[in-house]
This record gives structure tokens, sequence and C-alpha cells, in this order.
């Protein structure tokens, strides 16, 4: 650490230089001819396209000077306190929206914040301009980066990273890697088509940070992808640095959404791009996300992997089973996260109800329609994440009431449930045995095909998609009973693959009925998961999501 003492040096009521002593050595800032030579520094510097970065503020007159005729942004790089305090320079013009200040004191940290602030300003070269007496004073900061930014100047990096996608018959794809479970199916799916990918670790603080980002950076001029792929837009950052760096690198990103694309694109406005396609596994969904400003969004439902739901040897150990969430604790999660106005308390359970019955797909939509009194006190939340908890809460009411009814209707049959401990909360003590939450990987695979019949009923999130349990309870040789959604019709044939109920008055027949026709139900599992096997692995997913960005970006 280098410690100095200063004394201000003036004429009349005018700073003319700065006295430093150091090491019991006087040194001056400006010198005999320091303010001209302020002046000569930045005459003749453009006064666009470049990025102007002064190590040094020096008397600021220079600086000054040159922000008085450039409408265009600078940064200036001043660790130097006391040198500050006296030239006052930090205070006059911190307010200007113009100027980047930088005041770290290490190169590394400081080059973060200067390259971040670089491509916020479409990647323009940098330009410092070093004062001596700061190169001097600290050699280890000004005068390295003074280095490392010229050398930055022979580096066309965005040339560089502009290079052309899809010239390969094998894709190559950049994962933004999550511990989200379907990542690691879809890695799997990408081995085993041989595509050629590369990972970047989501990080665990904010993901917007500049490390973060220059770990991209750093992956795509190493790899070269045609795409990067995400899933539930993880990894992109609600101010839009990623999304404004991969537009300005012309790389596409492919954002896979297998949860309500509204309850996570709430945050991001205005952050739709050319370079960016939505993937949204509820056809339901394509409308609004085009309304919403996504050129791109194309339907692409959810999948299976059978090596990990694989047939195996199993025996027969229950007659029925229904593994899920109550819901009881994700809704008093959220009335206990946030305040919510006291009647959108009060009416949460009739407007779950009435939201499970409408076909409304958003809650603030069917707030709008059918009820304007709760709609006026939820749009007049003030912020966006707390409208966000409650549109997810009547949601999950929603899930927990239609779930409720359904499962109600396998009591006669003393079904297990397999899901959290709400389901006391819900249920009367006798009629069914409880089971804890089982591992999805290590679990499910052996319990499914263990059960005459495992019983679905969908979240309320998708009220015309299907959820995973459609593709995953055949494959791996279960026989499913499931509620009908409208998008099961281009996936199956109903019926004969697979059987549905509309009502919760048909369950307990449709029940008795498979309990006592064994092979009916395993030729319904054969025809399912042949099905499955030829149209709904992630394999083929993974195909038809890679042809669709190289239809559109090649």
């Amino acid at each position: 650490m280098i410690k100095y003492s200063v004394q201000a040096l003036l004429d009349g009521d005018r700073l003319i230089d700065v006295q430093v002593i150091l090491e019991g050595r006087i040194r001056h800032l400006a010198g005999k001819r320091g303010l001209e030579h302020e002046l000569a520094r930045v005459s003749g510097l453009p006064t666009s396209g470049i990025l102007p970065v002064f190590l040094g503020s020096g008397l600021g007159l220079g600086i000054k000077k040159y922000v008085s005729q450039n409408a265009g942004p600078v940064a200036i790089v001043d660790t130097e306190q006391a040198i500050l305090k006296l030239t006052g320079l930090h205070k006059e013009l911190t307010t200007d929206p113009r100027i980047l200040w930088v005041q770290g004191t290490e190169p590394d940290q400081v080059l973060n914040i200067l390259t971040q602030w670089q491509m916020t300003h479409q990647g323009l070269p940098f330009r410092p301009i070093l004062d001596p007496f700061y190169a001097r004073l600290r050699p280890d900061l000004y005068r390295v980066l003074d280095e490392r930014l010229v050398a930055s100047q022979e580096f066309d990096f965005w040339t560089k990273a502009k290079y052309p996608k899809f010239r390969e018959t094998t894709p190559r794809i950049l994962l933004l890697t999550s511990t989200y479970f379907l990542m690691g199916e879809i890695q799997a799916a990408c081995d085993r088509l041989g595509y050629a990918t590369s990972f970047v670790q989501l990080p665990s603080q904010e993901i917007g940070s500049q490390e973060f980002v220059e770990t991209i950076l750093s992956e795509v001029l190493r790899f070269k992808p045609d795409f990067v792929l995400t899933i539930n837009h993880l990894g992109v950052d609600k101010e839009g640095v990623l999304t404004d760096l991969l537009a300005r690198l012309e790389l596409p990103l492919a954002s896979w959404f297998v949860d309500n694309p509204h309850l996570i694109l709430y945050f991001y406005k205005n952050l739709a791009s050319d370079w960016m396609s939505i993937f949204t596994w509820d056809a339901d969904n394509l409308h609004s996300l085009h309304s919403q400003g996504f050129k791109n969004v194309v339907y692409l439902p959810l999948a299976t992997d059978p090596h990990r739901f694989a047939m195996r040897p199993t025996s027969i150990t229950r007659d029925l089973a229904f593994v899920g969430n109550s819901m009881v604790y994700k809704v008093r999660d959220k009335l206990e996260q946030y305040e919510f106005p006291p009647l959108l308390i009060k009416d949460t359970p009739r407007l779950g109800q009435a939201f499970m019955e409408s076909g409304v797909f958003s809650v603030s939509e069917f707030l709008q329609q059918d009820y304007p009194k709760h709609y006026r006190l939820f749009a007049d939340i003030p912020d966006i994440e707390t409208r966000l908890g409650y549109e997810a809460m009547i949601t999950w009411q929603a899930t927990l009431m239609y779930r409720l009814q359904r499962v109600q209707a396998l009591l006669s049959f003393s079904p297990t449930i397999v899901g959290d401990t709400g389901w006391f909360e819900l249920l009367p003590q006798k009629g069914w045995s409880y089971h804890a939450e089982l591992n999805y990987y290590s679990d499910l695979p052996i319990f499914y095909p263990a059960t005459r019949i495992n019983f679905n009923c969908t979240s309320q999130q998708m009220k015309g998609a299907v959820n995973q349990r459609v593709f995953d309870v055949p494959v791996c040789g279960g026989f499913l009973l499931t509620d009908y959604r409208r998008q099961m019709e281009q996936l199956f044939e109903l019926g004969q693959e697979m059987i549905t109920y509309n009502e919760v008055e048909e369950i307990p027949d449709l029940v008795r009925y498979y309990l006592a026709h064994d092979q009916e139900r395993k030729k319904i599992i054969q025809a399912g998961r042949k099905r499955i096997l030829a149209e709904h692995t992630y394999d083929q997913r993974l195909i038809s999501l890679t042809q669709t960005m190289r239809e559109m970006y090649r």
C-alpha cells in the first residue's frame, strides 16, 4: 500500500498543482508545463469510434476539455483519493452519465469493469490516455493497465468472435449448465448423438457477473459454438448483458422453457433479440410469447431418457399410486414470503378454485377478466417480484385443489401417495398409505413399473400441455392413467397408447377396469413405449432443436 501526503499549490483561488510527498521526496502532479501537457494529451483524440480511458485524472483540465467536446462515453481510472479531494474532479463530474469512474487498485479488477463497460458500448476499442505522473506513482496499476489496454487494441476480439455458424455437419453447442434436472439429460443426449459440446457452469452469485461474462467470451473464442443452449433462461441476466453480448457476437441463443415461461420472463422486459429463440414445452404459450416481442418461438414438448428410465425385470408390489407434491407448503411459503393485500390473501381458496376451472392460462389475465376488483389490487402491488409471487401462489393453490379432488377419487382403492407431508393436512387419516418423496433418477424408474396403475394429474401451470410423467412412466414399463390434455393428441393415439380421464367421476371406473385387465394394461404400455422410443426421447428433441437453430441462423 502506497502512503503519501498531498498539498495544494494555488494561484489565488485556482489550483495549479499538487505536491505529493512520498518517502520524504516532493513530487509534482502537474509541474511547470503540466496543464499544457494535459491539454496536449487530448488534442486530436477522436470524439467518436473509441472508448477513451484516462489512467489518472491529473488536475482534470484535459478531461473536462475532452468531455465538453464529446457526447460519448469516457472512463476515468483513478484511485488516488487524497489527490481527488484536492482537485474536486470526482465530485464535479460524478453525476455525468457519460463518465465511468473506476477506483479499483487491482489491474484485473479494473479490466473486468472496463470490459463489461466496453460490451455495453458495442465493443468499441479502448484508447488509453496515461498520465506520466500516475505511471510513476503507481506503476503496478496505471502502467500495467496502459500496457494491457494498448495490447487489446491490437487484438480484434469482435472480428475473431464473428465466425461462420453451422458450417459443419456436427453441431457445436455451448451449454449453460446448472443443477436443473434436465441439463444432465441434454448432455447425455448430445454425447449419444455425437454433438460437440462445451460447458459453462452457472455461478452461484449474480449470473450477470463480469466473471461469468468473461468465461462465456473465452469459451466462445476457444470452442466456436454454433449456438448457446440453456434451460428456463438460466444464465440470462435480467439487465440484458448476456443477450446484448450474444447479439454483438452474432451467436444464437436457444432457451428451452420446461416450466411456465411467463412466471420466469416476468422479470425480463424488452430483452427480445433476433439472436434468441424460445422453445416452449407448452404450445399454448406460443401466441403470448410472440406478443411479448419474441420473434422466434417454437413448440418443443418434454421427452424422456430411456437410458435412465430403462426397462428392467420388476415385480408388481402395489396396485395404485400417485407421485406428486401436495402444494400445501408451496402456497404457504408464498404467503409467508410476501405481503399481499389482505383481500387477495383472504380469497386465495376461492381464486384458486376459479382459476382451476377457467380456461385462462395466465393468473393476471384471469383476474382481469373475471375478478376486476382483485385485479386492481394485484396491479397496484408496487414491485414485480411480489406480483410474480402472487401469480405463482394462485397457480399452486389451483394445483392443490385440482390434485386433491382427483386423489380423493382414489381413496376407495387404498392408493400409495408419494410426496411431501402436506398430504396429511389434506387427506383423511385412513384409506391411503404414505411414502416419502422419491429420487427422480434412482427411485422412480423402479417404482413406476412396480405399480399396476400410476395416476397422474397435471400442474395448473400447464392447462394444455403434458408433464414429464407421461413419458417417463411408460418408457420404463409402467402403466399411466392421466388427465386429458389437448396437446396429448399430437403426441399419442389416445385409448391405444395412453389412457386418459376427463372428469373426476370417470376415475373410479377406469381404475377398477385396468386393475382387473392385466393384458390390456400391458398392451397399452407396449404401444405407448414404442411411440415414446420412436418420437419422444431427448435425443429426438435435441435433433429437432438443433435443426431448427440451423435453419434459422445458418
